[in-house]
């Protein structure tokens, strides 16, 4: 006589694969493999993995059967190792991603710091002092301009009020203040380069 399978509920039937009854095991995964299988692709969001990480939950279930508690239902031990599987997938695939976005270490590129370079500090520095040298050569109107829209972000209403003058005003002194200053380091450059 031939043992029935399935009649025997699953505390038996982790028994039996635990002796190493395959077929006992067998049984257990048609039971289970439908609601795991659902558990798995709603956590990972694609058929295809879904179906990988069933049978690694599977196999991972058949071979720590030894581990499964009798007095605790199969399906929540079953449950439990099948997002053991889908966030180790989850970290495998972020390593992946991450990987993926990195640049060769063969690049040779410095990763030290993203701060810039003493020598490209010492030139922001110097064309910031040139700014500001050319800024106070302005003419007071078109200065004051300049700084509340430019340097103060203000609105052109704001400035307008500030300056008690029109908004057309503000628009007008700073496209001078603009060009004035444009024309003044261009100027420079030029001067520098010859």
């Amino acid at each position: 006589m031939t043992l029935n399978y399935t009649q025997c509920d699953d505390r038996e039937l982790a028994t039996l694969a635990l002796v190493g009854q395959a077929q006992a095991f067998r049984e257990l995964t048609q039971r289970y493999k439908g609601p795991i299988f659902r558990l798995i692709r709603n956590n990972v969001g694609d058929t295809h993995e879904a179906l990988d990480i069933l049978q690694e939950s599977f196999v991972s279930a058949f071979a720590s059967i030894h581990r499964y508690d009798p007095e605790r239902p199969f399906r929540v031990w079953l449950a439990r190792i099948a997002l053991n599987k889908c966030r180790d997938w989850a970290r495998r695939r972020a390593v992946r991603s991450f990987f993926s976005l990195a640049r060769p270490i063969e690049a040779g590129e410095d990763f030290a710091s993203d701060a810039p370079s003493p020598e490209r500090e010492a030139e922001g520095r110097a064309e910031l002092a040139e700014v500001e040298r050319a800024i106070a050569t302005l003419p007071l109107a078109l200065r004051e301009v300049l700084t509340l829209r430019t340097i103060e972000e203000l609105s052109q209403a704001e400035t307008a009020a500030i300056l008690d003058i029109s908004e057309k005003a503000v628009e007008t002194r700073l496209y001078r203040a603009r060009a004035q200053l444009k024309a003044k380091l261009t100027g420079t450059a030029e001067a520098e380069l010859a």
